[in-house]
């Protein structure tokens, strides 16, 4: 492994770079690179490490700026811990995914490798049992540490990403476009004038040739998918901002194409529904199960779905086309194991938002109730991006929960 000490404001900052089997079923194979950032107070160095585990898939870690500017979470987490931030495989300054690459190298990019990496990491640093957090697919990373390794953990932490366990692929997108009619409910009904907005909007771009930055051309299908940020605490207003801008203006076109990351983080669309693949095939899933109504009235806003058409809308998605057929059609081994989580002896503490888009809510606690050392905390307060949006208070009570303190 190697390894690079920095000093920005108030922080210690060093840089792992770790080699890693692409497959870890074939250790001799094709090697690729683990990149983790070790964030510490200046007087933090002997504290015990917490693994920060990204949302996603396909979106690296936060790079963290100098201390106590960032994330109020990291603020709150360096009292306690020096943080580890990983740059999951395929993503940021570890060996990242390019357009062309096969379905057998991107089947190797799911929680289960991410785990594995881990185990590696913590090994190369020397490190006893550590403290992961998950946020949203970071906690399907947790979950599944949980079932394959958790005499590793000391304790586990989860906001927003408690995932099913055992459920079919087609239950989990049912449930996601069933809160998606609500949000968008709530949506029109909050700003009332955006129905006629987006109507005419869809209507202008069935005949006009209206171009993206990129050079990509904005269909309707594509303007839709401005609905994945429904599911965050400011995701209304993000939407409504947006679309009261003149949609010829460079403003808008800027905006809303960099409101969706599926072109500069493929992997988010390429594996996305694949996470959720606890066995089975995926086929894509969200197309099948999308209900009729989302046909018959084209003002309703996609969630977080991904869709074959995107393949062809997204230039940056060009090159992974073949691939992501060919892994829709992959039959996925399972992820998690209900009698080993059943045995997991280790702390976790869960934020299940009630209302969330994203993760199913009915689905998370069922998966709760698995774990003999879970305390769940269930709120209305919050939407997916609570981490975010109070990061402090959100992470200080799964570590109270944790340790039997809340």
């Amino acid at each position: 492994m190697r390894s690079e000490t920095f000093r920005a404001p108030g922080l210690v900052l060093t840089e792992h770079e770790l080699e890693v089997p692409l497959d870890h079923a074939a250790p001799e194979g094709e090697g690729i690179t683990i990149f983790a950032r070790e964030v510490a107070d200046p007087d933090g160095g002997g504290r015990p490490f917490l693994v920060f585990f990204q949302g996603g898939p396909g979106g690296e870690a936060l790079r963290p700026a100098g201390f106590p500017v960032g994330p109020a979470w990291l603020v709150r987490a360096l009292r306690d811990f020096r943080v580890l931030l990983l740059d999951q495989r395929g993503t940021g300054r570890s060996t990242p995914v390019m357009p062309g690459w096969s379905a057998e190298r991107l089947a190797h990019l799911r929680a289960d490798a991410i785990v594995r990496d881990a185990e590696l990491l913590r090994e190369a640093l020397g490190a006893g049992r550590w403290s992961v957090l998950g946020q949203s697919f970071g906690g399907f990373c947790v979950l599944r540490y949980l079932t394959v390794a958790p005499d590793a953990l000391r304790e586990a932490l989860i906001t927003g990403g408690l995932p099913p366990v055992g459920r079919a692929v087609d239950d989990v997108y049912r449930a996601t476009w069933a809160r998606m009619l609500e949000r968008n409910r709530r949506y029109y009904a909050r700003y009332p004038g955006d129905r006629a907005r987006v109507l005419a909007l869809l209507e202008r771009l069935d005949s006009d040739d209206l171009r993206l930055p990129s050079g990509d051309r904005l269909t309707g299908r594509r303007l839709r998918q401005l609905g994945i940020m429904l599911g965050m605490s400011d995701g209304a207003e993000r939407v409504h901002h947006l679309l009261e801008l003149a949609p010829d203006s460079p403003m808008f076109l800027h905006d809303l194409e960099s409101a969706n990351i599926f072109a500069r983080n493929p992997l988010y669309a390429v594996v996305h529904e694949s996470s959720y693949a606890d066995g089975g095939t995926t086929r894509w899933a969200a197309q099948r199960t999308m209900p009729e109504e989302f046909a018959e009235r084209p003002e309703l806003l996609f969630g977080e779905h991904v869709f074959p058409w995107m393949l062809e809308d997204y230039g940056g998605l060009h090159g992974f086309r073949d691939a992501a057929e060919a892994l829709a059609a992959r039959e996925w081994p399972r992820l998690y194991d209900a009698a080993r989580l059943r045995e997991a002896d280790v702390p976790v503490a869960a934020a299940i938002y009630a209302e969330d888009p994203y993760v199913e809510r009915a689905f998370s606690e069922e998966t709760a109730a698995l774990l003999p050392g879970m305390r769940a905390w269930l709120t209305s307060e919050y939407d997916h991006d609570a981490i975010r949006a109070d990061g402090g208070r959100v992470l200080g009570r799964l570590i109270d929960l944790a340790r039997g303190r809340a």
